[in-house]
């Protein structure tokens, strides 16, 4: 089969190769599965960086969701085992991590629900309590990780304001449900949230972005907010002044989402019937900005580290027509 690897870190664009491997063999309690449609995500750049907090021994292939086919002609969703990532033709999977692809969905869609969707879900819902009719502040708003968030946080009835750079990207937003949408190439994200919302600020930060991104939010949190650390990939990670969540009286809650894999695998399964229900009823969509061939994914990659893109890049292999 066909298989991106890397062989040393460094930018995607660079040390990803395309190669003829073997098809990975499935271990105990794993799957082999056919990839339809694999999601490109920023990990995907830190892991080809040898940034990323898990490190698979060299060489590997990266891709960390797909759409897939079981041998018996299953369509699902995955996170493959590494190092046999997503970014080829075949992976193997963990057997108890293997989830019912949405049939409201198409594969690339499909493939993009997985990660990002349930970061948000649980962000917003298991750890920010987000109520309908709060005010969600969402960081990179037309990226991969914000677009869900501001499709869930519509999707829990509270006003959503996205940050975003550039027109292109704030007019993404909008078409996604913003209520209101801030440039921060432009405009004062901090005046322009106190305004929105009559001076109080937001009630949830959604912030998948870190360094001066977090900063902006800790100054217009509103009383008894909710800062939602999810990710840095402005590549600087804030060092929070723990006294001045004390004086303003919010709250800093880190989400790895990971962990609940090991630590509560009930509550994916959980999110993921709800996220298949939202989806059915069409109040979430991914929104897929490109479909690539398997020979693009490199450059796709590259795109998405250097944030030139917008929603989600599906690397779809030849042969998967839905």
């Amino acid at each position: 089969m066909q298989a991106w690897r890397v062989h040393e870190n460094g930018e995607p664009g660079e040390v990803m190769r395309l190669e003829e491997v073997d098809r990975p063999v499935p271990g105990d309690g794993q799957l082999l599965l056919k990839v339809r449609a694999a999601n490109i995500n920023f990990p995907d750049a830190l892991l080809c960086r040898g940034e990323y907090q898990i490190r698979p021994p060299l060489p590997f292939t990266p891709g960390v969701e797909i759409c897939g086919e079981t041998e018996d002609g299953r369509r699902v969703i995955a996170n493959p085992a590494l190092p046999y990532g997503g970014f080829a033709e075949y992976v193997v999977a963990d057997a108890a991590g293997v989830l019912p692809a949405p049939d409201s969905l198409d594969d690339a869609q499909a493939a993009a629900l997985h990660i990002g969707y349930q970061t948000g879900w649980f962000g917003l819902h298991r750890r920010a309590h987000l109520q309908a009719g709060e005010t969600l502040l969402v960081h990179a708003a037309a990226g991969g990780v914000g677009s869900a968030a501001v499709q869930l946080g519509k999707a829990a009835g509270a006003k959503v304001i996205g940050v975003v750079g550039g027109p292109d990207k704030a007019a993404v937003a909008r078409e996604l449900g913003c209520d209101a949408v801030i440039d921060r190439r432009t405009e004062n994200v901090i005046g322009a949230v106190k305004e929105l919302t009559g001076g109080r600020g937001a009630d949830v930060v959604y912030d998948p972005v870190g360094g001066d991104a977090y900063t902006q939010s800790t100054k217009c949190i509103a009383f008894e907010g909710r800062i939602v650390v999810v990710g840095f990939a402005s590549g600087t990670i804030p060092a929070p002044a723990l006294n001045h969540a004390l004086v303003k009286n919010y709250a800093i809650l880190g989400l790895h989402w990971g962990l609940y894999n090991t630590k509560d695998p009930a509550a994916i399964t959980a999110c993921h019937a709800e996220l298949t229900r939202l989806a059915t009823e069409g109040a979430i969509k991914p929104l897929i900005s490109e479909r690539v061939p398997l020979k693009d994914a490199a450059a796709a990659v590259q795109r998405v580290a250097d944030g030139r893109s917008t929603g989600r890049i599906a690397v779809v292999p030849e042969g998967s027509t839905r």
